[in-house]
């Protein structure tokens, strides 16, 4: 038997909490946070990276640029549908390990097809698709800690995995900047690049980009296999765990999430590039990693904030306060002749990203919420046994409904960048976006309300 397989896992349990259960959980969750922002760094890497390929020579056009920020996405949320259920079949400690050490596969990659312009587009589009790697390892890491801690602390674990991981969004976007302007690997690293920019020439090693994150990889995922357990109560197949495609409030909870983290995550990926077409002469990689900064950091926040409040009411006003920072987007946004308002497009910006941080933690701690009660109701009055069995099986159901949610929500990565670029291509700006966006926020507001908000709500949360 493993040393790193724990048979007995009783959270719910205060004795078996307080004795070992809370020292444990903690330690397998601080170090599935690093391992989940390097995730996030190599997804969103490409965010950083289209915006200084015109400058070293790669001749693209906006609307190509556009799909290598987009790809990443696509690919990131398809594997998170497969790495939703990969917790229970291999375990916790050996699936982390597995999903870190994968990212070193596109880091590599980047650093040496970044360093010739003669590198295809194919080739970049490829490289676009395995950052998918870092975007699919969300599914499995919030599953994996949603078993370690009981429903009362859930919303905090989940919101400080899921938020400090997610700073590895602004990491990449304030750290690959610095990086690429010296020869951090000396001859290792390869030569730099004589970049071209507002008629100013300078060396650029892009390349780092990419090798920057490749220690730490390696160092995160000798911190899993050593440092992580694997839960015996959490194993099921496939098969027992595909019950939650029969559940209602499974596909209720994709499309509230979509509005929160897909918002997060396609925002994100989006923001330097938006920047660069819409104020040309502001340089986004001074601004673009405060937003994804400022949506970590408030989805730590909303997790405290919901276990205090309640998942939906919170839910509700973070839709509503979206949509009136959409609306001054909107507002400071170049309009024909106009400039626009660089000051007063970053704020609304900043309430955006701040909104979906907090969407993001709120949501996730309905979901536990949910399924514990729901299993619950069906086994009142029953034996203990029976409603002991229903703790376990909502606990494996709320997992794979974090993971399969998430794999769902990430396609804002996708549809977010592609929507800019669309309309931008169709109508010169990308208005018709925000507002299809604003529609969306909507039915984010009038479905939480109705199943989860209101008074007599079927199942309040």
């Amino acid at each position: 038997m493993s040393k790193y397989l724990i048979n007995t896992w009783e959270p719910e349990v205060p004795a078996f909490w307080r004795a070992s259960g809370r020292d444990t959980a903690n330690r397998n969750l601080w170090i599935s946070i690093p391992a989940l922002a390097l995730a996030f760094a190599v997804w969103m890497v490409w965010s950083v990276v289209v915006v200084n390929l015109p400058n070293i020579g790669f001749q693209y056009s906006t609307n190509q640029l556009f799909w290598l920020t987009a790809l990443p996405g696509l690919s990131g949320a398809t594997l998170r549908i497969f790495y939703s259920f990969m917790v229970p079949v291999f375990g916790g400690r050996k699936w982390t390990t597995i999903s870190t050490a994968s990212l070193l596969i596109p880091a590599i990659g980047i650093g040496y097809a970044v360093q010739d312009v003669s590198t295809s587009y194919p080739t970049m589009l490829v490289l676009a698709l395995l950052c998918g790697f870092g975007g699919g390892n969300f599914a499995s890491s919030m599953a994996n800690i949603s078993f370690f801690f009981p429903k009362a602390q859930k919303g905090y674990a989940l919101g400080m995995n899921a938020g400090l991981g997610n700073l590895g969004v602004s990491a990449v976007q304030f750290i690959v900047p610095l990086v690429i302007t010296a020869g951090v690997f000396g001859a290792v690293g390869g030569e730099p690049q004589t970049a071209v920019k507002a008629g100013k020439t300078s060396a650029m090693w892009l390349q780092n980009a990419g090798f920057i994150w490749v220690p730490f990889i390696v160092a995160s995922s000798l911190l899993a296999w050593f440092g992580m357990n694997d839960l015996a109560s959490a194993r099921a197949s496939f098969a027992e765990q595909a019950v939650i495609f029969k559940r209602k409030h499974n596909w209720l909870m994709c499309w509230l999430y979509t509005g929160c983290f897909g918002s997060f995550i396609g925002y994100s990926a989006a923001f330097p590039l938006l920047i660069k077409t819409q104020f040309p002469q502001i340089d986004p990689l001074q601004y673009a990693f405060l937003g994804p900064l400022v949506g970590a950091l408030a989805r730590v926040a909303g997790g405290m904030i919901a276990d205090r409040m309640g998942g939906a009411r919170v839910t509700v006003w973070t839709f509503a306060g979206m949509i009136g920072a959409v609306l001054g987007v909107l507002q400071f946004s170049p309009h024909g002749g106009d400039g626009g308002n660089f000051t007063g497009f970053f704020w609304m910006f900043m309430l955006l990203f701040a909104g979906a941080g907090i969407g993001n933690a709120s949501t996730f701690r309905m979901i536990p919420v949910i399924f514990m009660t729901e299993r619950q109701r069906a086994a009142a009055g029953k034996p203990k046994a029976v409603q002991d069995q229903a703790i376990v099986d909502a606990n494996k159901e709320g997992a794979a409904v974090l993971g399969f949610t998430s794999a769902v929500a990430a396609y804002g990565a996708f549809f977010i960048p592609k929507s800019y670029g669309t309309s931008i291509a169709l109508t010169g700006s990308p208005d018709a976006a925000l507002w299809a966006f604003i529609c969306f926020y909507m039915s984010c507001i009038a479905l939480t309300w109705w199943c989860y908000a209101r008074k007599n709500a079927a199942m309040p949360c």
